[in-house]
């Protein structure tokens, strides 16, 4: 069962916290979590790139010229897609890239993705997130001590209103619950910040 210390907003040791080893000691899978990362990037897409078809581009249907005895190469319309102005080949239209990934290996691949934080030393359990004010600079300086210029995702639970509220002008501090946690922005943080009493939520939801 890992366990890691506890740490006060000034990242002094206060005590210390067993992980649920159902959910932080768990084996690699970097497969899973590639193919995690692929699903949520490929369902971000919009999909709404469009070309226009030979049937679609302004244009006349008409036979430019006579088929033979002109010394020209022959053609068809003026829309064909050899020609200036002419469709697009094979061109994109709007469609959906998004798909499914089965529950079960998406779980198995946050659990990876959470136990290789906690190997690489980039997890960090604090006694307490809650904030007397609050105020952007007042987080900044405290999240300053555990990651220095570096993507930090704060597991929160409810009630967070004033947490949410700071770090909404931190362009690189990310705040979600246990919930809503997902494998992307769990490999794309460099440090991953966490309460102590969200431990549980977070084993009930991913355990």
């Amino acid at each position: 069962m890992p366990t890691v210390d506890v740490l006060d907003l000034n990242k002094r040791k206060v005590g210390s916290a067993e992980l649920p080893p159902e959910v932080f000691g768990c084996k690699p899978h970097a497969t899973l979590v590639h193919e995690a990362v692929v699903m949520q990037r490929a369902c971000e897409r919009q999909g709404t790139a469009s070309t226009l078809r030979r049937g679609e581009v302004r244009g006349s249907g008409k036979k430019p010229w006579k088929q033979k005895h002109t010394g020209r190469a022959r053609a068809g319309s003026v829309r064909s897609p050899v020609w200036r102005h002419g469709g697009s080949v094979f061109g994109p239209k709007p469609r959906s890239y998004a798909f499914n990934m089965p529950k079960k290996k998406y779980r198995t691949a946050l659990q990876s993705a959470l136990s290789s934080k906690v190997t690489d030393g980039q997890l960090f359990v604090v006694s307490s997130l809650s904030l007397e004010q609050p105020k952007t600079k007042v987080l900044a300086k405290a999240l300053q001590l555990f990651a220095a210029g570096a993507q930090v995702l704060v597991i929160a639970g409810e009630g967070q209103d004033g947490l949410l509220q700071a770090a909404r002008n931190l362009s690189k501090v990310q705040v979600v619950t246990p919930d809503r946690l997902n494998v992307y922005d769990i490999v794309r943080a460099g440090t991953i910040v966490i309460p102590e009493r969200a431990l549980a939520r977070v084993k009930e939801v991913w355990a």
